[in-house]
């Protein structure tokens, strides 16, 4: 009790300057926990044990349509204050919506008090205003008098790095990168740990929902116009965006101790949208069979595929898209997925997310009034006036669990307050009326208060609100954003190599540096003052930091001046006051640009583009540097061919900048590469993600690891096997490399070849990699020599395992294929890598003779017997030419075959002299076949008789 009257003390502190109504309504209810600690709340003391969903299926008995209606909607709302006299206190105590969504644009983080002290005490207050419902008797629309449930509030917002306009929190939390940073790394390792910083500070600031990450594959680039996505997306490979993505979810989920909701999003996926998704539904060409192969797969690893649960989406957030083609027909399109309700189910009846959906996966629609919903509606219907209510039944027929309403003005209602109020009713009016509609709603009701008892175990006061001692501990954890900006940066042109010839000194104290910047600023609210979003010299404040005068003394801070684009905008149009930037530019040894996205709304943003193609009597000879932080793939290929280097740093955070300054010093060697296609250096991430075929596959057998005793620390030493015909020969590559040096995507060909006595023993087996790794068995069908290798299309070269298969009683014993092998201490095992990159053909390790010689020998056998025919023919008959060339092609033949077939001598013959050997003895069964010829010929014809 004392516990929870010390969290609401701290709450009326904090809410001190709010009107006097509201300050009386705080003391009362000081005094009404303090006399009654949790009388309301009727879900604080379930039995325990129970699942959350037995203590959810048990409250959803309790609630009233009104209740149960309530919990299907987040809402947006005005401000941040949640006082009684607010529209925002009404949803919340009168109306029992489910939850909020904090956004930037509606003013809901403002500068009125210190930082993250007014975002964690609004956030408790919203949580409080909840229970307050509880604690008061309420009236049906029937008439009947009812206690409301106490159900928390979800708290929703996204936060997907790099500040605005990805973030919603601008100050105050630890300045993570986007999703195309970490993409960049190809770590999973750093998803998870961004993701975990990223929990543990939304969570102690009260939010219990994160609207991301964002699992697009990165299909359709941004350029000028495009999806919207730029860097918010992992990339564009659908393997490597679902293993970012399950890392990242963990670490939020560990981060945030389980209290947060992660709702992956944009669900089915808007990587292969030409448009913005705000503005306008997209419609793509995909059939369904397209979708699971690229867009579905990073969304199966994090619901039905998902290794473990901390690894799982709590929730989808569908997507306003819509496609051509869904079910083969290709003239037949969908309506948006999140209204389309045969589309939705067929989608849901996918086995991963089937089996996600099954143990209480949440659906959420995305902003139903967004613009692009208006323009669709308005469009399929233009004779009505756009109905929000409808549209809400539309989303929530079609399969979405929670409906989120924002912006939801109607031509009816005046603002959206009153609509969503609207909504509310005819929602409850019809449950009520529609018995199936009601049993829908129940169904979803279910699974939101599943996910709730999820997050908190029990609905209580002491579990919900956020305690306030737990911001005291936040802080900034430069580490994490630090170590993902000095992996992801990349050189994106030219080569490293060139570039070592091109810069092989970084600049000196005596050279001259002009930064040009695309600076940019936002605010936190419409009220709040402007703050940079990247500072016009905030490259050349880093370069002083860790290189001017009190950092080595390599560089004069005389000499570095900074501009912005709208300065070189003015320059390119020839406005006067630029005479001291003109001269800057003349004088400069390096010239250095930090680059944002390019859009055509921004003119501005152009700037880098026209300084290219007007003035390059401002750059020749010259060292021309350009950081792009943001997308990499908004230059061309000319463009790039007039830079000096050209570096990917995706993100424009603090460390970022460092990171950008350390590359220009050459302190750091880029160790990024780019996750998503960029045509202007020919960068297909198809093609990068292929195996690398410089590599050498290793190959080994694939025997249980050997056990290691715990007091010497040491392996035991196991006995090599041994293997017989009809044992089965388990075998598996190494990890193999992309072009980038990372495991290949899960679902990469490798071929297993496997010959016996030089012949190709049964057909290639082709597999697919799990982790970089493929693996089969082969089995053993006769003795002798097996070899085994592998291929991994463009990779033809591997190692190649040998062995010495036994004769004897095994080889007429031709057993099942599972018999196991027989383990002795003999070492016959020899794997053996070859040196270069070879045909596998021409291997030593082989058995002769191989197919080339065999094809030589045809050659040779074949003209000798056309020349001894024709010999024959024109010295004696047409007849004996014919019975010579026979015989010719029978006596070398019959001479290669005795080599082939290992007969006495023959081994020891070819190892010795190889080749030439084979050729030698071919060529002695040919004379010996024109010896007999010729010698049958003189026994046939009679002598002429003498004198």
């Amino acid at each position: 009790m004392m516990s929870a009257f010390s969290h609401l003390l701290s709450v009326h502190k904090l809410k001190s300057r709010t009107h006097s109504r509201a300050h009386l309504f705080h003391c009362l209810f000081l005094l009404l926990i303090l006399l009654f600690p949790f009388s309301g709340s009727q879900a604080a003391n379930r039995p325990q044990g129970l699942s959350p969903r037995d203590q959810a299926q048990a409250l959803l008995q309790q609630l009233t349509p009104e209740e149960r209606v309530g919990q299907l909607f987040l809402v947006t709302f005005q401000g941040s204050e949640a006082g009684s006299q607010t529209p925002i206190y009404d949803l919340i105590v009168n109306h029992y919506i489910g939850g909020v969504v904090l956004l930037a644009k509606n003013d809901n983080f403002s500068s009125d008090l210190e930082g993250l002290d007014q975002v964690q005490g609004h956030n408790r207050q919203l949580q409080l205003d909840r229970w307050a419902a509880s604690q008061q008797t309420h009236q049906s629309p029937s008439g009947e008098a009812f206690t409301p449930s106490y159900i928390p509030l979800f708290i929703a917002t996204s936060q997907e790095g790099d500040g605005y306009p990805n973030d919603q929190i601008l100050n105050g939390l630890t300045p993570l990168p986007d999703q195309m940073a970490i993409g960049a790394t190809w770590n999973p390792a750093l998803a998870e740990q961004a993701g975990a910083v990223l929990g543990k500070e939304l969570s102690a600031l009260g939010i219990n929902m994160l609207l991301g990450p964002s699992l697009d594959v990165l299909e359709t680039l941004q350029q000028e116009s495009g999806n919207g996505l730029g860097t918010r997306s992992f990339g564009g490979d659908p393997f490597w965006v679902g293993k970012m993505g399950k890392a990242f979810i963990t670490g939020v989920h560990q981060g945030s101790q389980g209290k947060i909701a992660v709702v992956a999003k944009h669900f089915p996926g808007i990587g292969s949208a030409d448009r913005l998704p705000q503005e306008e539904v997209a419609t793509v060409r995909k059939s369904l069979e397209q979708l699971e192969n690229f867009d579905l797969a990073p969304f199966y690893d994090v619901t039905g595929n998902a290794p473990s649960p901390q690894a799982t989406a709590d929730a989808l957030l569908t997507s306003h898209i819509r496609y051509q083609g869904f079910q083969g027909n290709i003239r037949a399109t969908t309506r948006p997925i999140s209204f389309d309700q045969q589309a939705f189910n067929l989608l849901m009846t996918l086995p991963p997310l089937a089996a996600w959906r099954q143990n209480g996966g949440v659906v959420i629609s995305d902003d139903l009034g967004s613009k692009a919903v208006r323009r669709f509606f308005e469009l399929t219907n233009p004779s009505q006036p756009f109905d929000i209510r409808r549209v809400a039944l539309n989303a929530f027929l079609a399969g979405n669990d929670l409906l989120y309403l924002g912006d939801v003005t109607s031509e009816e209602n005046r603002d959206a307050y009153t609509t969503i109020i609207d909504v509310l009713a005819f929602f409850s009016q019809k449950y009520r009326e529609d018995p199936a509609f009601a049993q829908r709603v129940d169904e979803a009701v279910l699974r939101i208060l599943t996910l709730k008892y999820r997050l908190y175990g029990t609905f209580s006061l002491v579990y919900t609100l956020p305690p306030t001692e737990g911001i005291e501990p936040l802080s900034h954890t430069s580490q994490v954003p630090f170590e993902i900006a000095r992996e992801a940066a990349t050189l994106i042109s030219p080569s490293l190599a060139e570039l070592e010839d091109a810069i092989p000194d970084p600049p000196n104290r005596n050279e001259r540096i002009v930064f040009i910047t695309d600076a940019r600023s936002a605010k936190q609210c419409s009220q709040c003052s402007e703050q940079p979003i990247l500072a016009v010299d905030a490259l050349q404040q880093a370069v002083i930091r860790l290189y001017g005068p009190q950092a080595g003394r390599l560089i004069t801070p005389y000499f570095l001046t900074s501009y912005s684009y709208q300065d070189l905008i003015k320059l390119l149009e020839g406005d006067e006051s630029t005479f001291q930037m003109q001269r800057d530019l003349r004088r400069a040894n390096w010239v250095v640009f930090a680059m944002l996205d390019v859009t055509s709304n921004n003119p501005t943003s152009q700037a880098l583009h026209r300084f290219l193609a007007e003035r390059p009597d401002l750059f020749q000879q010259k060292r021309l540097i350009v950081f792009a932080f943001n997308a990499p793939y908004f230059l061309d290929a000319t463009n790039i061919s007039k830079l000096t280097a050209y570096y990917a740093l995706y993100s424009k955070g603090p460390s970022f900048i460092d990171v950008a300054a350390r590359l220009l010093f050459r302190e750091l060697r880029p160790a990024g590469a780019l996750p998503v296609t960029v045509p202007g250096i020919g960068y297909d991430l198809f093609s990068a993600t292929q195996p690398d075929p410089k590599q050498t596959i290793t190959l080994q057998l694939d025997l249980p690891e050997p056990h290691t005793p715990e007091a010497t620390g040491t392996p035991e030493p196991q006995p090599t096997p041994v293997f017989n015909v009809g044992n089965i020969i388990p075998v598996r590559t190494g990890v193999i490399l992309d072009h980038n040096g990372h495991p290949v995507p899960d679902g990469t060909q490798v071929m297993f070849i496997a010959t016996l006595n030089g012949e190709a023993s049964g057909l290639p087996q082709t597999v697919s990699t799990q982790n970089g790794i493929a693996r089969t068995t082969i089995q053993v069908n006769a003795p002798g020599v097996l070899e085994i290798r592998a291929e991994s299309e463009p990779a033809k070269v591997s190692q190649i395992l040998h062995f010495e298969i036994p004769g004897g009683p095994e080889t007429h014993t031709t057993t099942t294929p599972t018999e196991t092998p027989t383990l002795t201490p003999t070492i016959v095992f020899v794997p053996t890598p070859l040196p270069t990159a070879v045909n596998a053909q021409t291997s030593p390790l082989q058995t002769r003779p191989y197919f080339s010689d065999w094809l030589v020998i045809m050659f040779l056998v074949s003209g000798l017997s056309i020349a001894s025919y024709k010999l024959s023919a024109y010295l004696a008959q047409v007849r004996w030419g014919v019975r010579s060339g026979f015989l010719v092609l029978i006596g070398g033949l019959l001479a290669y075959s005795y080599l082939a077939l290992g007969l006495p001598g023959a081994r020891h013959l070819m190892d010795t002299s190889g080749a030439w050997g084979i050729v030698l003895v071919t060529l002695l069964g040919c004379g010996l076949g024109i010896l007999i010829a010729w010698g049958w010929r003189a026994l046939l014809i009679p002598k002429k008789p003498q004198g």
